[in-house]
């Protein structure tokens, strides 16, 4: 099975500010697959405020419907931004030397194609460039994209085929210098007559998971 990414670039400031979340627990969708329905819950996250409701000067703990895992998770790694594609917020990936991760489970109809979106963008920048997005549909890391320098909200895309009822959408990322933003995240079943899209994971040997 191969993947393929297809690139569309808008122009948006490059200016923000940090408020972080934590851990949270996962979210299912309907076994529905009508062509055009949404799949991924709390794609564009939205859902939680940037400070934690309970406490204005700490963390908010939630990033509803998705899973968080590995270095930081708590803290720099994977939080509520206010840097958005759309909307009012969008997710900063800032995991330092570890990867952090974030997931989802949708359900899905085996045999059935479909198509995940998201929009990338990054404000790190030689000499301080050092960045990885993974991108892992079903467990198969399908899509690298490394030392993406000072870039505005681009949009990637990838096809595959679900091979069981449910299916894991999942992000590795980390970011040395500064950070990467992901937003705008969809999966929605793929009419059959359009191509498919190749991804890109050429070149990743440094021994990451």
């Amino acid at each position: 099975m191969k993947f393929t990414k297809k690139l569309s670039i808008i122009v948006c400031s490059l200016t923000t500010a940090f408020v972080s979340s934590a851990v949270i627990t996962n979210t299912y969708k309907s076994a529905a697959q009508a062509e055009g329905q949404e799949l991924i819950y709390n794609g564009g996250f939205e859902i939680d405020p940037l400070a934690d409701p309970n406490n204005p000067n700490g963390v908010n703990p939630n990033v509803t419907g998705w899973v968080k895992s590995g270095e930081a998770i708590d803290q720099a790694g994977v939080t509520i931004s206010n840097f958005p594609h759309d909307g009012n917020q969008g997710l900063s990936l800032g995991a330092f030397s570890g990867l952090s991760y974030i997931a989802q489970t949708i359900s899905t109809v085996p045999g059935q194609h479909y198509q995940l979106t998201f929009w990338l963008a990054s404000i790190e920048e030689a000499p301080g460039l050092k960045n990885k997005l993974k991108v892992f549909i079903g467990g198969k890391k399908v899509d690298v994209e490394k030392n993406t320098s000072l870039q505005p909200y681009t949009q990637y895309t990838l096809d595959f085929k679900a091979k069981t009822r449910s299916t894991e959408i999942k992000f590795g990322s980390k970011a040395k210098y500064a950070f990467l933003y992901l937003d705008d995240v969809s999966v929605k079943a793929k009419p059959e007559h359009q191509p498919p899209n190749y991804g890109n994971i050429d070149g990743d040997n440094d021994g990451d998971e």
